[in-house]
């Protein structure tokens, strides 16, 4: 069965080209570190809905970005950003976690600095809106909520559509009042950090089956399906749930044009990713990654961590210094709970798999 026999129309009644402008129902998840605009590029190219993490990205690398983008393809790419409120540095609580980490410092022969450096994770904010505006990007997306109302009303004024990523029904409804276009449906299965944004009680999140239908039942705008997703078949089930379209992110991880490092490739290879778990050591939020050292050490949820995403930065400095000695005891090996579709092949080829060619 091919995904146009399902996804004519989804069960809010709009169609996912309408919504997308894609030729696929298949949105590549966006994955700040592993990814740039080359994975974008080539999945947009052969039909899907590439994405653009720039979370990470400062505003010169977002231009260049953008401009890689602009110049590669004329289809549709999502750019993606963070919106989480950036609390105050509480240097107490960071101390605290420099003392929790020494022994892995001592270990490694480095030192952490006594006032710690800033963070690389910015909210969205008017500075990247007035970067943005000279491009009127079509689609936009967020993770942790949505920014402002006055944010939310220039990007809407530029003829942008708008999607944020829900974790509950409650997340969803929310969402829709506020006026976005469509709602990413995450459920636990999913790799990376948690979208969660009006709770932080993990016992709220659901898998994806339980998570589609409730969405779908409640909201007048489209879902998008993520979570566990890594085959044609996967694609389908999300569809038959009512989904209009569906994202995946883990299972391109492997592929040529993901820059995925080669520590990350051997964990995702290996018997080591079938055991995956939400962490909050290595940003301070929760977040799906293989287990590693780390986090069997550390404990899965540590009440030591710094808020998001100040406990990065500590973290960030014994990932540095580990993979020096080829070692990913201190990496957060982002990946979801369905490694099985990692495939070491070009992404475009992936994207038409997912879709049933």
């Amino acid at each position: 069965m091919k995904y146009t026999e399902l996804s004519i129309t989804d069960g809010c009644g709009k169609d996912f080209k309408q919504l997308l402008g894609t030729d696929l129902p298949i949105i590549q998840a966006p994955m700040a570190g592993v990814q740039g605009s080359a994975l974008a590029i080539a999945v947009s190219e052969a039909g899907g809905l590439g994405s653009l993490p720039c979370a990470m990205l400062s505003p010169e690398q977002l231009d260049s970005e953008i401009k890689l983008i602009k110049v590669a393809t004329s289809q549709p790419v999502n750019l993606n950003f963070f919106c989480h409120a950036m609390p105050a540095l509480d240097e107490k609580k960071q101390a605290a976690w420099q003392a929790r980490l020494k022994p892995y410092f001592d270990e490694l022969g480095i030192e952490a600095d006594s006032l710690p450096a800033g963070t690389s994770r910015t909210p969205f904010n008017h500075a990247t809106a007035d970067l943005l505006e000279a491009y009127k990007p079509e689609i936009i997306s967020f993770h942790f909520g949505l920014p402002s109302n006055e944010l939310m009303a220039r990007i809407k004024g530029w003829g942008t559509k708008v999607l944020s990523t829900a974790t509950t029904l409650k997340e969803a409804v929310w969402l829709e009042a506020q006026g976005v276009d469509a709602i990413i449906a995450q459920g636990l299965e999913a790799g990376g950090h948690r979208g969660m944004f009006l709770s932080a009680d993990i016992t709220t999140q659901v898998g994806l089956a339980a998570l589609v239908p409730q969405i779908v039942s409640q909201v007048k705008v489209p879902v998008i399906a993520a979570g566990g997703i890594a085959d044609a078949k996967g694609v389908q089930a999300a569809l038959l749930l009512g989904a209009t379209a569906v994202q995946v992110g883990t299972a391109y991880l492997l592929c040529n044009e993901a820059n995925t490092s080669q520590l990350h490739r051997a964990a995702l290879k290996s018997i080591q990713a079938a055991h995956t778990a939400l962490t909050n050591i290595f940003t301070g939020r929760p977040a799906r990654g293989i287990v590693n050292r780390a986090i069997k050490e550390l404990g899965y949820i540590s009440e030591t961590a710094p808020d998001f995403p100040y406990a990065s930065i500590e973290m960030g400095k014994l990932r540095s210094a580990a993979e020096k000695n080829n070692s990913a005891d201190f990496s957060p090996l982002w990946a979801g709970q369905n490694p099985s579709g990692c495939k070491e092949i070009s992404a475009g080829e992936l994207t038409k798999q997912l879709a049933g060619f």
